[in-house]
């Protein structure tokens, strides 16, 4: 019945309304596109009608000019073509709007558990001190990062926003004046952004929503745990890697990383100057007048002079003692929104989010190795020396190293970049700038390099003030990653380090390289072995674990739903705190509005917490793991074959969207890593690799092989057993969900032409039968007659996303036909795929 009643209300806040004012956008009258809007109703239904009877995206759209439009010249179709494109990106926007304006009201018919619904509980279970002691130490770090699936300006945003109160409102002629401005204002970027333009995008999103939403969660939570003297200001931590995030990105350079920390720091002390300027209306009183405008005017010019450093130990002293004259002479008058103000300062302090570092351990590689030929430890290779030697060099030897002696820019910007670490510490204070993370991480130099270098730039060794974070994303990392961690713990050095750093280890774990490596579900399945094995490892060593999830938006790379997926850990899997990345367009569609990010927040929080609440602690019995652990391999050997697949790389090259994804705008980030002319998979970036999936609408990486192995049990008697399995493990219930999303987003009649491709006919073939026996078996398994049959709103609005960007992918697909016959406009069908990249990004929510 619940569910019932939320899919009306979907229907009812979302459906008739998004097509009330998709009517209303589609009549707008804009320059030189009069009456476009009016027949894309009417492409929808030749797509549609067109895919169903087997046609190619050629024939449908040369049907669609041939009879309904009467244009017969190619270029005026490639115009028409351009302009559906630019309607189908608004309304996807639109679309965002009113599903976001819907969101609280839908919230009030869903069995989600809330804080709120966690303290009720825990009033039935009376288990108050074990909660309240919990909560007291545990957190949730959301790490924004700058991957290039975020694009949408400020102004885009600001449109959205106001959209949305309008909506919510219904204000029908505000709505129709916002529409023809989002109609005349450009969705997409003019020039390529630079790691600095993605920092202020993001930063915008602190400013505008997680300052105020992370503010109010913590005054919520504080209100009602039944400690008086609750404290634990870092329950919701941000996280931020554009300017930090260098791995594979050249244009991210120690410059860069400099201005990014400002920018925060002086975005958060105008939060603060304008939170304080509302109070001083209410704080008038004569006594605490000096202490407000004196720090008023402090926060003023810290604002705007990145020179003019306020310390948070300054600000709060400020704090404090208008705090007690408001107290002890004016009755304690507005203390309430007083201290509003002073928690978000212990929770902000003056860095707002964390800026980490992060490098790939190839870069450290190539600078130790320059540094020690240099100072003459070897020739030319650092395999001159032994293991003892090169760690001695690393964790012993002093060296003083100047930047400007090294010729390669990465070896300079790499020592320029750690050298001014103290720097951003002193200017934003430590927890401003205190991680650094090593990607590919396969063996102990992943973080000795690091810890190494830290040395030679400066950094005393008892004064190391950064936690050094391995991420382990590959199968061979993960396979290594235990003796890796033994060694970590058995070096003295490094282990007076952790103690120095409060016995806590993080580690990273990377599902969107793990999955690209080693299939959808071996490469979870590898992931929470991991977590388990280090878990015990640190464990024994007396180290806490803290693990952070390389997750991105689709199920593909760790994402999909979030909240199941940690409620579904183990009970051998450390719990301290749950650290993940937000990637691309999750940042807005996910977490983008104030409900938004508060209701996922608390999801995090009570799925981390759950075991306690509820006693029951899952585990996953030696049958049911010799049973998944057939099924990853079974999986595996599926998608393996497929990489090795001669027409592999050569399909993704040739007939996806990869090589258009460098070509849009949309981030400062290269599509590869390397420079190499020939493509590798080692070397794709994992957002293409599963981007050019989700635009082809085959989002191979979400389910390949699954279908095969679960086929393979049923064909040995074991059905049984993995529909048992499916029903009691949380975890692989979680994986299967997951990957029942990726399906519902596939669409293989898109790409139906390609069956008789003389080049890659067979290989298409090939993906679209293990997506039907895949689509087959998890039906099976789960017992739906449909996907996503128990996650009825969800189900509405992938199949409504889906048919508002299907003109665009037949489009799409008609251009990237063209482009292999060589057509005369190759280099405007090239524009049109690049160009029709934003919008399906967009609807999809989570596509890479």
């Amino acid at each position: 019945m619940q569910h019932s009643r939320r899919l009306e209300e979907f229907r009812k806040s979302v459906t008739n309304k998004f097509n009330v004012y998709n009517s209303l956008f589609l009549s707008l009258p804009y320059r030189d596109i009069e009456n476009v809007g009016m027949l894309i109703p009417l492409l929808l239904d030749q797509c549609q009608l067109g895919l169903r009877a087997g046609k190619q995206p050629q024939e449908i759209l040369e049907t669609f000019f041939t009879n309904f439009m009467d244009i017969k010249d190619e270029r005026e179709r490639l115009d028409f073509m351009f302009k559906i494109i630019q309607y189908v990106e608004r309304q996807v926007v639109l679309y965002d709007s009113v599903e976001d304006s819907a969101f609280p009201k839908l919230q009030e018919y869903t069995n989600s558990l809330s804080v709120k619904d966690y303290f009720e509980l825990v009033n039935q279970t009376k288990n108050w001190d074990k909660i309240a002691k919990n909560l007291s130490s545990f957190s949730a770090r959301f790490v924004l990062t700058a991957h290039p699936t975020q694009f949408y300006t400020p102004a885009v945003l600001d449109i959205i926003a106001e959209l949305r109160k309008l909506i919510h409102k219904d204000k029908i002629d505000d709505i129709d004046l916002t529409l023809q401005q989002l109609g005349l204002t450009s969705l997409v970027n003019s020039k390529k952004p630079t790691p600095l333009d993605e920092a202020k995008n993001i930063i915008y999103i602190l400013r505008n929503t997680y300052y105020d939403a992370i503010g109010e969660l913590f005054e919520y939570i504080k209100s009602n745990i039944r400690d008086e003297d609750f404290a634990n200001y870092n329950i919701i931590k941000l996280g931020f890697w554009p300017g930090g995030d260098r791995d594979g990105n050249p244009f991210v350079t120690a410059d860069i990383t400099r201005k990014v920390a400002d920018e925060l720091r002086l975005t958060l002390m105008k939060c603060y100057y304008n939170e304080l300027k509302a109070l001083r209306k209410k704080l008038t009183f004569k006594s605490i007048q000096e202490d407000l405008l004196t720090l008023s005017g402090r926060l003023y010019k810290a604002m705007f002079d990145a020179r003019s450093i306020i310390s948070y130990p300054e600000i709060m002293e400020r704090l404090d003692a208008i705090r007690e004259k408001l107290e002890a002479n004016h009755h304690g008058l507005y203390l309430k929104e007083l201290d509003r103000f002073i928690n978000k300062v212990h929770i902000f302090k003056t860095h707002f989010a964390t800026l980490d570092i992060r490098q790939d351990h190839s870069k450290h590689y190539l600078t130790v190795e320059t540094i020690l030929k240099q100072q003459g430890a070897i020739k030319e290779s650092l395999d001159e020396l032994s293991q003892e030697e090169l760690v001695h060099w690393l964790l012993e030897k002093d060296l003083k190293l100047d930047p400007s002696d090294y010729e390669e820019d990465i070896v300079r910007d790499t020592l320029t970049n750690i050298g001014q670490l103290k720097e951003i510490q002193q200017s934003n204070g430590e927890e401003g700038c205190n991680r650094y993370i090593i990607s590919n991480s396969e063996d102990i130099y992943s973080v000795f390099f690091v810890f190494g270098l830290f040395r030679w730039c400066g950094w005393k060794t008892e004064e190391i003030t950064f936690d050094i974070i391995p991420l382990f994303e590959t199968m061979k990392g993960m396979e290594a990653s235990e003796e890796v961690m033994q060694t970590f713990f058995d070096t003295p050095i490094y282990r007076a380090h952790l103690e120095r750093r409060n016995n806590k280890h993080t580690i990273m774990l990377g599902f969107s390289d793990g999955t690209k490596d080693g299939g959808y579900l071996k490469a979870n399945w590898s992931i929470l072995r991991t977590k388990e094995t280090l878990s015990k490892v640190c464990k024994r060593n007396g180290i806490k674990a803290i693990f952070f999830d390389g997750r991105g938006g689709p199920p593909a790379r760790g994402g999909g739903k979030t909240h199941r997926f940690y409620a579904a850990q183990t009970n051998d899997v450390a719990n301290h705190e749950i650290q993940m990345t937000i990637q691309g367009q999750t940042i807005t569609s996910t977490y983008g509005t104030k409900e938004q990010f508060m209701h996922n927040s608390e999801q995090l929080l009570t799925a981390g917490l759950s075991n306690d609440l509820y006693g029951k602690e899952h585990v996953i019995s030696s049958e049911q793991r010799k049973l998944i652990e057939t099924l990853s391999e079974m999986s595996f050997d599926k998608y393996n074959a497929l990489k090795q697949h001669e027409k592999f790389i050569p399909y993704l090259e040739h007939r996806s969207t990869l090589k258009f994804y460098t070509k849009a705008n949309i981030g400062s980030r290269p599509g590869k890593r390397g420079s190499k002319k020939q493509l590798t998979l080692s070397d794709l970036r994992a957002i293409s690799f599963v981007g050019s999936w989700s635009q082809l609408k085959q989002n191979v990486p979400g389910y390949f092989g699954i279908g095969t192995a679960i086929q393979n049990l049923k064909d040995q008697g074991k059905l049984n057993e993995v529909k048992k399995l499916y029903k009691e493990v949380p975890f692989f219930r979680a994986l299967m969900h997951n990957s029942m999303m990726s399906l519902a987003k596939t669409n293989f009649d898109l790409t139906s032409y390609m069956a008789e491709d003389a080049e890659f006919g067979e290989f298409w073939n090939i993906l679209h039968d293990e997506f039907l026996l895949s689509k087959e078996m998890l039906l099976q398994i789960s017992g739906q007659k449909i996907l996503m049959e128990d996650e009825e709103v969800s189900r509405e609005s992938v199949k409504i996303r889906e048919q508002i960007v299907l003109p665009l992918l037949v489009i799409q697909q008609n251009a990237l036909y063209h482009i292999t016959k060589k057509s005369e406009y190759q280099e405007l069908y090239e524009k049109i795929v690049t160009r029709s990249l934003y919008g399906n990004i967009n609807a999809s929510r989570n596509s890479a």
